[in-house]
């Protein structure tokens, strides 16, 4: 049962970061982070992209963060590991602002000020202790149109199933983070994902302000999440090993947002009301 404490100790002095470039060996099933982001994540947050400010939760040492920033005029980022903030300061010098929090305060970060909360392959280590002192504080985070897209367990469905070595949550459930957030804001979309092995093992939760979108909350089961990373890893994968010209490599970086990403379409089931509710 992995706890705030835990998540610190394991993330800080006790991972060797440079071993797996910066978290670089989390994404080996869709071959490298760049391939799992245009592959897998940005399809998920087309929608909302780019956009004008970005509070990211768990940057570690920035395996999404240089995909965002470029997508946003203002970047925010928290983690409980000081070597974590230490690491992303040090990478990202003259972009972004990085904070270093409890693993349950988001206090430090302004209210009513983010088009887009993220975090993705980290809170999965978290209980529902800190879920539930997550949500409401992100949900105050958001602007009226913002949303927030997290990457959570989903082992407290599971019951007896087998827990993963203990590296995830075993409390949180999508039910029991719908239920959380339902208290002080809006679900859109759930999507149960396979994960490794397990079916259903983890969540993706999208959700936003009450009020903020003229949608009902949907629910997928997405058993064939690991065949998406397959095909991604054999398919968009292979281009990132490919020379460019005389060696050339691309970084995204230093892109600014409109020769990142051409246009952004809006999702067409999710209504954004052009006034606040009454």
């Amino acid at each position: 049962m992995p706890t705030a404490e835990w998540n610190r100790d394991t993330f800080s002095g006790n991972y060797d970061w440079s071993a797996g470039g910066g978290g670089e060996e989390w994404s080996a099933p869709w071959g490298n982070s760049t391939a799992q982001w245009f592959g897998s994540l940005l399809p998920r947050l087309r929608c909302f992209l780019p956009c004008q400010s970005i509070l990211e939760i768990a940057p570690g040492f920035g395996r999404w963060t240089r995909f965002l920033m470029p997508l946003c005029q203002q970047y925010t980022g928290i983690d409980i590991s000081e070597e974590c903030v230490a690491a992303c300061r040090a990478r990202f010098p003259s972009k972004g602002t990085f904070v270093v929090n409890d693993g349950y305060s988001l206090a430090a970060i302004p209210d009513e000020q983010f088009d887009l909360v993220f975090s993705f392959d980290s809170l999965v280590h978290v209980e529902m202790d800190v879920m539930q002192s997550y949500l409401p504080q992100i949900i105050s985070k958001l602007n009226q149109g913002g949303v927030a897209l997290l990457h959570h367990s989903n082992l407290g469905m599971l019951g007896g199933k087998p827990d993963d070595n203990g590296l995830r949550g075993a409390t949180v459930s999508a039910e029991s983070v719908r239920a959380c957030v339902r208290e002080v804001g809006h679900v859109l979309r759930q999507e149960i994902i396979k994960w490794g092995p397990t079916e259903h093992l983890d969540c993706l939760t999208l959700f936003t302000r009450s009020g903020a979108y003229a949608s009902e909350t949907s629910i997928h089961l997405n058993v064939r999440f690991m065949e998406e990373a397959e095909t991604i890893r054999s398919s968009i994968a292979p281009w990132e090993f490919e020379p460019i010209g005389r060696g050339a490599t691309l970084t995204f970086c230093d892109s600014t947002p409109e020769e990142y990403v051409a246009a952004s379409t809006p999702a067409a089931n999710l209504t954004q009301r052009s006034d606040p509710p009454v």
